[in-house]
């Protein structure tokens, strides 16, 4: 069951978040300033630039924007966090977040670039000839933007309490602010530029402050990714469940988080977006190999904070163990590592910077496709089919601006821990999405009612999932979920080991029993596999249109 965390306290935690620290805050301004400044530059001035970058941009930078996308305040705190309180059982996010990009890679990258659409649900409703899916598609979309950005709303107030001194209400309501300002300012062209910059500070500082503890403690000094053995092992001492598999969670609960991350990675429109933005499938392709590079670069290191935090802790603050530590502490671990290892508050504010540019660039990448839903998917293709470029920038902002307000105020008492609701948004992505998105690509017969089925059902197994164990214990003063054995088999943040196969069966048993797809959906399809190279720009429907490769009758 997911743990539910109680209101945050300044007082109760480790983290030194009493004084106001000039260096760190004024680091964190510059880039504040630097985000704002790079989005006015690139501000959009037409629908192509708001939603996928006038699909200009190249495989490096492309992945260094996935990385800095994917490289959340879950990734960049709370896999740490979770590693460390979890044991083992953390293992579970790095493996499953990472696995995920293989597939994509192998199976979805090139496709969704092919078949040349705007948006995830750009995507359902065009291939599924149905605006009924594409609604479908837009609303779940938005359900995962506001569900992934209550953690990295949760990330922003634990930073801004480090760096400002303020309490943590304030610091989610004042980063929240600047975030929503400079996203709706840009679209989706200057977040790309700043999501690029946004990995470098968070990569650098995530670096340096791991270097600088291992360095301080004469724990590391060339490489702790392999000289971190006798802390780990010092750890597992200290508690048996950082080495020991399954100690305290099961085979079962291991195996559903791992794959239900896996799939949900496959099934982020925030991601695949992404895939939109580059002018052909071979940059597709590219783009995910600069990304999982990018992104391992980071993840390496979050076991080794894991351990030397643990350690540190122990220390401590926690009087010989580390698994019980707060919420709060656990979420800030990577930053309160650097503070227990005593290095400079300007160096720990810089790892404490890191986070926020983690944060930052993820909530523009999820705020952008929540706006590209409601305007582009929602407005005008179910709406108002003749809407204006005016008018879908004013959508699209608006939404921006009102999931902006409703992630601040969740974001104030958050229901779980930072990577636990980053785990609820992937439970609905894979079991939502990935079917879909899977069939949709590589099984041309997939019908319309097949599709609705699968999401419809989906929809109920993911969202009943979290509504049982997380949202009716938060709000009702519950300590257990409202059904315990639907809570173990079927648990929020793991939903999909289940629902994925329930919704291909459903999917596949429904589309064999209706009426196959138009003729030009399955050429649509075909062409998103055909060995001939698209010209840059081009999308399936061009091609198919130019005398692509034939579907039979």
């Amino acid at each position: 069951m997911i743990e539910v965390i109680d209101p945050i306290v300044l007082q109760e935690t480790a983290l030194d978040v009493g004084e106001f620290k000039l260096i760190p805050a004024l680091t964190v301004a510059a880039m504040l300033a630097l985000f704002l400044g790079v989005g006015y530059f690139f501000r959009v001035a037409a629908v192509d630039e708001l939603w996928v970058a006038g699909r200009s941009i190249g495989s490096i930078e492309n992945g260094m924007a996935i990385g800095a996308n994917w490289m959340s305040a879950a990734s960049y705190l709370g896999v740490a966090a979770l590693v460390a309180t979890l044991g083992y059982f953390g293992l579970a996010y790095v493996v499953g977040w990472t696995t995920g990009y293989f597939i994509l890679l192998i199976f979805m990258a090139a496709q969704f670039r092919r078949f040349g659409k705007y948006t995830a649900p750009d995507f359902v409703g065009d291939r599924f000839y149905s605006d009924w899916a594409r609604g479908i598609a837009a609303f779940t979309t938005l359900a995962i933007a506001f569900t992934y950005a209550i953690g990295q709303a949760s990330g922003m107030g634990l930073m801004a309490q480090y760096i400002f001194g303020i309490s943590y209400e304030l610091g989610v309501i004042l980063l929240m602010a600047v975030t929503i300002g400079y996203v709706a300012l840009s679209g989706m062209l200057g977040t790309t530029k700043n999501m690029a910059i946004q990995y470098v500070i968070l990569i650098i500082a995530f670096t340096l402050g791991l270097y600088a503890t291992g360095w301080t403690q004469g724990w590391s000094m060339a490489l702790p990714y392999l000289e971190a053995g006798p802390e780990v092992a010092e750890a597992a001492s200290l508690e048996a469940q950082f080495v020991e598999p399954f100690a305290n969670v099961g085979y079962y609960g291991w195996i559903a988080l791992a794959f239900s991350l896996i799939v949900g990675t496959c099934g982020l429109p925030h991601v695949l977006v992404r895939f939109y933005t580059v002018d052909n499938e071979r940059t597709a392709r590219w783009s995910t190999v600069w990304g999982l590079f990018f992104i391992c670069l980071l993840y390496w290191g979050t076991a080794i904070y894991a351990a030397w935090g643990g350690l540190l802790y122990a220390d401590g603050p926690g009087g010989g163990t580390f698994t019980d530590m707060a919420g709060v502490e656990a979420d800030a671990l990577v930053v309160l590592t650097t503070q227990l290892a005593g290095l400079p508050t300007w160096l720990v504010g810089l790892v404490a910077a890191g986070a926020v540019a983690a944060a930052l660039a993820t909530t523009a990448g999820l705020f952008i496709s929540a706006s590209s839903a409601a305007a582009h998917d929602i407005y005008t293709n179910l709406y108002k089919e003749d809407a204006t470029q005016r008018e879908q920038m004013i959508v699209g902002r608006s939404t921006i601006l009102g999931i902006g307000i409703l992630v601040t105020l969740i974001g104030l008492n958050p229901p779980a821990l930072i990577g636990e609701l980053v785990a609820m948004s992937f439970a609905i992505a894979g079991t939502v999405f990935f079917p879909v998105f899977f069939l949709g690509l590589w099984w041309e017969n997939t019908t319309r009612e097949g599709a609705l089925s699968g999401m419809l059902v989906g929809i109920g197994l993911s969202f009943g999932a979290i509504i049982n164990d997380t949202v009716i214990p938060m709000y009702t003063g519950v300590d257990e979920a409202a059904n315990a054995a639907l809570a173990t088999w079927l648990p929020g943040t793991s939903s999909a080991l289940i629902g994925v196969p329930v919704v291909f069966a459903v999917i596949i048993v429904v589309s064999v029993v209706t009426d196959d797809p138009p003729q030009h959906v399955k050429r649509l399809v075909r062409q998103c596999h055909s060995p001939e190279p698209m010209s840059k720009m081009q999308s399936a429907e061009d091609a198919a249109a130019d005398g692509g490769t034939p579907a039979d009758d």
